[in-house]
């Protein structure tokens, strides 16, 4: 598996990693996930990406793989708010008490990131919360501080001193951060989390999508359609829908300031089949640009944000 910079982190992360929402929202088979994480682990996978509002997903994490915590770097998101703590979301008591209830659950002595969970560019500034985590930082329950997010906010993030790790949304349906965030993270060297690198199946029937991925997956299809690509355009022939989800995920490993790009399955076969297309690098050149283009006609104005 191929690595890259994880920023100032100084870390080596897998340009593939695995995002843990759908192992909680999906009702996953738990001894399925289980096996099929392991299996990324065992390929060469070494980033896991869970949240604090993810439903049982940092324990699903602490309770299943806390046994090859060294093999991993560990990044959870917080912020929001969860049922055990009785406090205001984005507050301190609440950001503090989620690091402790990370770290518990996840039966770990500290998290290697933790990002502030997509609150707005206000809270951001107003420093409450993310002073509360580099607090948790500065007493070594986590090593690194970040945010999760896009748009304006993430770029003010990633050209905050503190912010070693953004985490946004890049992929065929979601460009602007690639605009408006990766040369403000490059310049200040802050690792980049793709997330949604597969734009939610964009190409589906929306009747098709599970129901965690309506809300994108809406807003992610009216766009690629609009963007009128097939694959034949770029260059590749066969079944559109088995071909999709390959240019897909090399579009956007193709920005060498993306750190790594987070799956979310639960599915083997998916899985394997993205170790598959993650090891055939990023696209050429004149295929990003026909999907840079292709999305720019589409959105003359600009009005097309990312989605948090």
């Amino acid at each position: 598996m191929q690595k890259r910079a994880f920023g100032k982190t100084g870390f080596q992360v897998s340009v593939l990693g695995f995002g843990g929402a759908p192992a909680a929202f999906l009702n996953a088979d738990v001894g399925a996930a289980k096996a099929m994480l392991e299996s990324m682990l065992d390929a060469g996978v070494n980033l896991l990406d869970t949240a604090a509002m993810y439903p049982g997903s940092e324990a699903f994490i602490g309770e299943n793989l806390s046994h090859r915590r060294t093999e991993y770097i560990l990044v959870s998101k917080c912020g929001t708010k969860v049922p055990e703590i009785d406090a205001p979301p984005w507050s301190v008591e609440l950001v503090s008490k989620s690091v402790d209830r990370a770290l518990k659950l996840l039966r770990t002595d500290s998290l290697d990131v933790m990002l502030l969970h997509s609150c707005d560019q206000k809270i951001l500034e107003k420093g409450d919360a993310l002073g509360a985590l580099i607090q948790a930082r500065d007493a070594g329950k986590i090593k690194h501080v970040g945010y999760s997010g896009d748009n304006e906010a993430a770029a003010a993030a990633a050209g905050m001193k503190d912010i070693a790790v953004i985490e946004t949304s890049i992929n065929i349906a979601d460009q602007v951060n690639i605009d408006k965030v990766l040369p403000i993270a490059q310049k200040n060297n802050v690792g980049i989390i793709a997330k949604r690198p597969i734009a939610n199946a964009a190409w589906k029937d929306i009747a098709a999508q599970q129901g965690m991925y309506k809300s994108y997956a809406k807003d992610y299809t009216q766009r690629f359609a609009q963007m009128g690509l097939s694959p034949n355009d770029l260059g590749f022939t066969g079944d559109a829908a088995k071909v999709w989800p390959e240019i897909a995920l090399r579009f956007t490993l193709s920005f060498p300031e993306v750190s790594t790009a987070v799956i979310g399955t639960t599915n083997p076969a998916n899985a394997k089949a993205n170790l598959e297309y993650a090891a055939k690098g990023p696209l050429p050149a004149d295929v990003v640009k026909r999907i840079r283009d292709a999305f720019h006609k589409a959105d003359p104005t600009g009005t097309w944000k990312g989605l948090t």
